[in-house]
């Protein structure tokens, strides 16, 4: 099994759930986080005073998939978080060991 771990731009999680759900990938959790990459923030005004914004809102995407479906989840989030733009954000993914499901305690 693989972890499919994804940073995205917040506006892009409609479109990313949409074309995961459309590959019947259901399993997924979602956190707010803070980050800076390429992006590197902006400089903001407010009331007068100037301010150096550099951790912007991303959202990180995780969910855990079979090693046959990893493409699919890597082309799904890829397809739905694209913009075109700089900032789109990251994709990565690791080999998970000794899974259990905690209700039955059976091995997946």
């Amino acid at each position: 099994m693989k972890n499919v771990v994804a940073f995205i731009r917040p506006e892009r999680l409609p479109q990313v759930k949409q074309e995961l759900f459309a590959r019947d990938l259901f399993g997924l959790s979602v956190t707010n986080i803070l980050g800076s990459g390429q992006q590197k923030g902006f400089t903001e005004t407010y009331r007068g005073v100037t301010e150096e914004v550099n951790l912007l809102k991303k959202l990180r995407i995780e969910l855990v998939v079979q090693e046959e479906r990893l493409n699919d989840a890597i082309s799904a989030i890829e397809t739905g978080a694209r913009t075109e733009t700089e900032g789109d954000g990251i994709i990565y993914f690791q080999e998970i060991h000794n899974v259990r499901r905690i209700r039955t305690g059976e091995p997946l």
